[in-house]
């Protein structure tokens, strides 16, 4: 059976590349599309979920609009990396389809509580807002819920700050609600993530399949390139987002441990962090992390899935 997902993003180079898998891989079912405040503004990483729908021909596929600023905090944006309007680079279609009525949180309830328990797997790639406030607002979806795999944090690495990644570090109350809530999570943080770097061989193998897709995603990890290496001195972007898409789809390309993991809430220097407590002996829990990424068959699904996108445009 095809897995069930609801990808809540915030499309963003990486966030795009990972609707493509999820909409480009034949054992996944994507339900809807959520965006959520975070790499730039909700209105604009919204039109670039619309836009990246069009590229991909995804239709009869909701996508709705979440929340436009995190649970407590001021907005935190990442032009640095995504450019003013969150998806520099390649010139976007105009969207011909309109967004879901219902509200982002809204429909993540609807949609986990019309199918029967442990059917959907949550991939939220961006801010945790949409997540929590769903949490808080229909507790019962605690237990309906399969897994929620989130592409956030890092248990040895930050970006944002010394030690805290972006996603987590822009909303941690809203991360603080997701990892204690109950249900299982899996946390692919940049210790996995910066293992999935768009080297140049990959770029011209993407290049060589020869479609509208393909071509922007090439100029997509072009731009983000050329970011990457701006901010944050990096050689290959790291494509953080489909590393969560890619364990929905096949467990075996990402290695686990299981271990307890807390958010920092109040620290001067480590607001943000995803603290994971790997002492031995192991404490019982539902949290996760990813370890090892195996390379080349993660960036084998990618391409397959972009291939699957065809060019009829």
């Amino acid at each position: 059976m095809r897995k069930k997902i609801i990808l809540d993003c915030d499309p963003g180079h990486d966030d795009a590349i990972a609707i493509l898998l999820a909409h480009g891989n034949p054992n996944i079912e994507l339900l809807a599309i959520t965006t959520v405040v975070g790499n730039q503004t909700l209105e604009k990483v919204s039109h670039n979920a619309l836009a990246v729908a069009e590229i991909a021909k995804i239709k009869n596929i909701p996508i709705a609009k979440g929340t436009e600023r995190p649970l407590v905090r001021e907005i935190e944006t990442a032009p640095a990396i995504h450019g003013d309007s969150g998806l520099d680079g390649p010139i976007l279609p105009t969207p011909t389809q309109t967004f879901h009525p219902s509200h982002a949180v809204q429909l993540i309830i609807d949609l986990i509580m019309s199918y029967p328990p442990n059917t959907i797997t949550l991939v939220p790639t961006g801010g945790l807002t949409n997540i929590a406030l769903a949490a808080r607002l229909e507790p019962k979806i605690i237990n309906r819920v399969k897994e929620v795999v989130l592409m956030g944090g890092g248990y040895h690495t930050g970006n944002w700050s010394a030690v805290a990644e972006f996603n987590i570090k822009i909303d941690p109350e809203a991360a603080h609600i997701v990892f204690s809530a109950g249900w299982k999570v899996t946390m692919v943080g940049l210790d996995l993530t910066h293992q999935a770097l768009a080297t140049p061989d990959v770029i011209q193998r993407i290049a060589e399949i020869g479609t509208k897709p393909a071509q922007f995603v090439v100029e997509l990890l072009e731009f983000f390139g050329k970011m990457y290496k701006k901010s944050q001195g990096f050689d290959a972007p790291p494509v953080h987002d489909p590393c969560a898409v890619a364990y929905v789809i096949d467990p075996s390309l990402i290695k686990t441990q299981q271990v307890p993991i807390h958010i920092e809430l109040t620290g001067t220097h480590t607001l943000g962090m995803t603290v994971a407590d790997f002492r031995y002996p192991p404490k019982p829990c539902n949290t996760q992390v990813a370890t090892t990424l195996n390379r080349e068959k993660f960036w084998h699904l990618v391409i397959e899935a972009i291939k699957s996108l065809g060019d009829d445009q």
